[in-house]
């Protein structure tokens, strides 16, 4: 039966991912992952369906999760990040391994039902569990940089702000919470009309309407630390600003300070930040390619209260940023006109470790020939006794 034109197409947001697409996408990731196991991270993969009951609490939006039921009618999701479940990963089956800190890595799919360019993505990404040292934050920041550089992108960059400042910000403003959702979740997607026109309407007083305004563009080195301490004596916000500056400093002795710039109008959409967060872009891509932070909170909702930090990186959304490589063909094209000692040369040469593409019926040399350029085999092999 023939399919329907829908039948033909893909679902908006997935893409098919040609020979050439998926050696790039592989090379990136071990590349990545190779790294990341330099750095002492151990990899583990979790489920591509989750109960909702473990995932939805910490998505900025329920709608944005694929959701399914199971036989027993129990809601299921794919998973649109990583972290939560890895959270659950370390509260069961992990649970008082008393190895603490666990580096733990990854590179999986994930899915988001949103109004975004694409909605499965390939991403790797590191979790630091069970330090609160800022050591551990400059440690995967640090990490985060050093990978987008060893993949070879140029002019990248990378922001880092901290939760504690924002948040303390509108504790100090006294701003209600219906308030403070709407310009948290402004400044999440870089509204910037969306901040104006929410605090021109909040009534707030001037001077905080001012640094509210002021905040999305409030980015640049050390310096900008000490002007936020002259904003505020709340020891909320000292400590985020003291914090930060303790984690920009170990960036220097990483090697990597020259990349990051301070941005306190950053802010993530995962409702679990608590601490330091960055984010890192490239060029030509107007949203960021790295997101991460610090979510000292998560695991206490899994009953393994644990501090922790980590990262991803949309690997999948970098393939526009590299030259497709020529697929490589096999090492050797075996034809002739004797099927059985086709097969018998063809598994002889695979025993050795020879890539070997098999002939399928009686071809003559000049097809051979033909055959091996356009798939790159660079050897010909005919098991003719008289020849080919």
């Amino acid at each position: 039966m023939l399919r329907t034109n829908l039948g033909q197409r893909i679902p908006e947001g997935m893409r098919d991912l040609l020979p050439e697409e998926i050696a790039m996408q592989e090379r990136l990731e071990e590349k990545t992952l190779t790294l990341f196991r330099q750095w002492s991270y151990q990899k583990v993969l979790t489920p591509t369906l989750e109960f909702t009951a473990c995932v939805q609490p910490d998505v900025e939006q329920a709608d944005s999760l694929y959701k399914f039921f199971d036989r027993e009618g129990r809601i299921l999701a794919l998973r649109s990040e990583l972290t939560t479940p890895i959270a659950r990963l370390v509260s069961t089956r992990m649970r008082g391994g008393g190895n603490l800190p666990l580096r733990l890595c990854y590179g999986a799919d994930v899915y988001r039902n949103a109004s975004v360019r694409h909605r499965e993505f390939r991403q790797v990404g590191v979790e630091l569990v069970g330090s609160d040292h800022e050591l551990a934050d400059a440690e995967v920041i640090a990490l985060a940089v050093e990978a987008i550089a060893g993949l070879g992108l140029k002019n990248y960059q990378f922001n880092l702000g901290h939760m504690g400042i924002f948040s303390g910000l509108m504790l100090e403003a006294g701003i209600d919470e219906s308030l403070q959702a709407k310009l948290e979740e402004a400044l999440t997607r870089k509204d910037m009309v969306g901040v104006e026109s929410w605090v021109r309407q909040s009534g707030l007083p001037g001077r905080v309407q001012e640094l509210l305004l002021r905040l999305p563009h409030f980015h640049g080195g050390e310096e900008i630390l000490d002007e936020v301490l002259n904003w505020s004596e709340r020891p909320a916000i000292r400590e985020a600003v003291e914090s930060l500056r303790r984690i920009y400093r170990y960036l220097e002795n990483f090697g990597v300070q020259a990349n990051v710039s301070l941005d306190l109008g950053i802010l993530r959409g995962f409702s679990y930040y608590t601490g330091a967060i960055f984010e890192g872009y490239v060029p030509g891509m107007g949203f960021p390619v790295v997101e991460g932070g610090r979510y000292d909170a998560l695991y206490a909702d899994f009953g393994s209260p644990l501090p922790a930090t980590g990262f991803a990186i949309h690997l999948g959304n970098l393939l526009e940023q590299f030259p497709l490589p020529v697929v490589e063909g096999a090492d050797i094209l075996v034809y002739g006109s004797d099927d059985e000692k086709i097969i018998h040369q063809c598994q002889a040469l695979r025993a050795k470790g020879k890539r070997v593409e098999m002939a399928l019926g009686t071809i003559e040399n000049q097809v051979a020939r033909n055959i091996a350029l356009l798939k790159h085999i660079p050897e010909l092999l005919c098991v003719d006794e008289k020849g080919c």
